[in-house]
């Protein structure tokens, strides 16, 4: 199967990819930088971003219906990307890849909180843009690394009908989020002490659209890691499970004296990569809480979960976060 699809599906999926960005392209334009949120390493600050033709935006009203809400959700997914363009940041160049996406790392000058390191297009005029970056606090005590849908914000990521149903027709005005995990990440991140990641499927082109959501229901801010859902060898975009997993090993690596406190559901598999993610950092991983759609979790979550607690490390799951810390020993 997997040759088939190298061999004769990915190059005529290639060429419809190319078709729908050709048909969502707007001509000309001056490039522009679209800011992700950087964080620190002990080898510097690195900032993540996108080269694209022009901005899209969605800005949702309250009372718009669920098809202007469709229309707009739809358009961010017309990126416009551009290739092969010089961005400057710091001492430190790079130049956008296939996709538009850029990555550049400078010089760790920044006192811990949040830090707005200047970017710009090599040869253009006017102010820079910003990137945020996130340094945690030398006093922070552990990081926490969350999942987003169906963990902290409502959206049935475990069916996949209701998901696309739910990302294209519900705006960042009336998305939900949920309350046991927003009480949790706030007992966790303590104040702003302890840093916050989030691992997502979701793609790089809702960064935008999850920040403003974020900020509507007092999420804590922090660095995500998104997937870009261009097409690969492996089909589109990364798998899941090699997405998050990474992920979780680049934050760890990123924060070398730091532990981490895992928050998913078990709607996606997140068990399953969490109990791998123990196995691959022994001693790193503090503890794990998944939340159990109806009907509960599968055979193989369970078993996850199981092995999770077999390795020393405490696993709390039910339909909500209440209790997760006292099962933890937190309380």
């Amino acid at each position: 199967m997997a040759q088939t699809f190298r061999s004769v599906l990915l190059p005529a999926a290639r060429r419809v990819e190319a078709l729908i960005e050709r048909v969502g392209r707007r001509p000309g334009g001056t490039p522009v930088l679209e800011p992700y949120i950087g964080y620190a390493t002990p080898e510097g600050l690195l900032l993540r971003g996108r080269v694209l033709s022009h901005l899209r935006r969605a800005e949702p009203s309250a009372a718009q219906s669920r098809w202007t809400n469709l229309r707009q959700m739809a358009s961010l997914f017309f990126t416009d990307e551009v290739a092969g363009v010089t961005v400057l940041g710091g001492e430190s160049r790079a130049v956008s890849d296939a996709e538009g996406y850029v990555t550049l790392t400078v010089s760790r000058h920044a006192s811990p909180g949040w830090t707005d390191v200047p970017v710009r297009i090599e040869g253009q005029d006017g102010p820079a843009t910003p990137f945020p970056v996130r340094v945690p606090s030398p006093e922070a005590d552990y990081l926490i690394i969350s999942d987003i849908d169906d963990t902290v914000i409502e959206t049935g990521a475990h069916s996949l009908l209701r998901n696309l149903w739910t990302t294209f027709t519900v705006s960042a005005l009336t998305r939900q989020a949920h309350e046991d995990a927003r009480h949790l990440m706030a007992a966790l991140v303590d104040e702003g002490r302890n840093p916050v990641f989030y691992v997502s499927s979701s793609p790089w082109n809702l960064h935008d659209f999850l920040e403003a959501l974020f900020t509507r229901h007092d999420i804590p801010r922090g660095p995500m890691f998104l997937r870009d859902l261009g097409l690969t060898e492996e089909g589109v975009g990364n798998s899941h499970g090699t997405h998050k997993g990474a992920a979780i090993d680049a934050i760890l690596a990123a924060n070398p004296t730091l532990c981490a406190w895992l928050m998913g559901d078990s709607g996606q598999k997140d068990a399953i990569v969490y109990r791998d993610a123990v196995r691959r950092h022994p001693g790193r991983i503090l503890g794990v809480a998944l939340r159990e759609p109806a009907p509960g979790a599968g055979a193989d979550d369970a078993a996850a979960m199981a092995e999770i607690e077999a390795l020393g490390v405490p696993c709390f799951h039910g339909p909500s976060f209440d209790g997760a810390r006292y099962h933890w020993g937190q309380e």
